[in-house]
């Protein structure tokens, strides 16, 4: 039987566990940029995932910034215009990424899936980027002229590009929105692997 000092120190144990245990650890952030041509679909897949409306919705000039929300992290995404006349100043803004994702039109014509396969062999190689997670995204996939992944992976020559690297390549659409979360949610557990890898040096 519990005398009155012993029901005292155990309830006085519980309420200091109870206070100690402070409000939930916050979410991790992670800092990615978002690059790809014109018409890939970047703000609107960006949008989408922020629930925001994509009527409207034009080329983006310069750069726009998206805090995109999920269970397990926030996603600080920059996301840069494709028009040739911001992708020279790409460079400028990779410092202090954490990850890459870049997007590309799977049905676009051949001329500009060849420009998208330069720009995505120059981020591959690029120092800033180059040992950083990449998620790349083959979108418009609802289109009848639409690329599959393997033939994306094939034409980029991915594989052998890319070896050694961390990287995921899935196909996209605004209509399957749940398949672009999970696509996002695979690149976080990237982004955790190398945060784990980078504390252990």
């Amino acid at each position: 039987m519990l005398t009155e000092q012993q029901f005292l120190n155990d309830l006085d144990h519980c309420f200091r566990t109870l206070c100690c245990k402070g409000p939930p650890s916050p979410r991790p952030e992670y800092d990615l940029v978002c690059i790809g041509l014109t018409g890939s679909g970047k703000t609107s897949l960006l949008s989408r995932l922020c629930s925001e409306a994509t009527d409207n919705i034009g080329p983006t000039t310069g750069f726009s910034i998206k805090a995109v929300p999920f269970q397990n992290a926030i996603l600080n995404v920059k996301e840069l215009g494709g028009a040739d006349s911001i992708k020279k100043y790409w460079s400028r803004y990779y410092q202090g990424s954490q990850g890459v994702v870049f997007i590309l039109d799977s049905a676009s014509t051949d001329e500009d899936l060849e420009l998208a396969r330069t720009e995505l062999h120059s981020a591959l190689q690029h120092p800033q980027l180059c040992t950083l997670p990449f998620l790349i995204l083959a979108n418009h996939q609802d289109k009848p002229a639409a690329r599959t992944t393997q033939e994306i992976k094939k034409y980029f020559e991915l594989e052998p590009l890319a070896r050694g690297k961390s990287w995921i390549l899935e196909g996209s659409s605004v209509d399957n929105m749940d398949a672009v979360k999970q696509s996002f949610t695979q690149l976080i557990e990237l982004l955790e692997d190398k945060d784990q890898d980078t504390s252990r040096i």
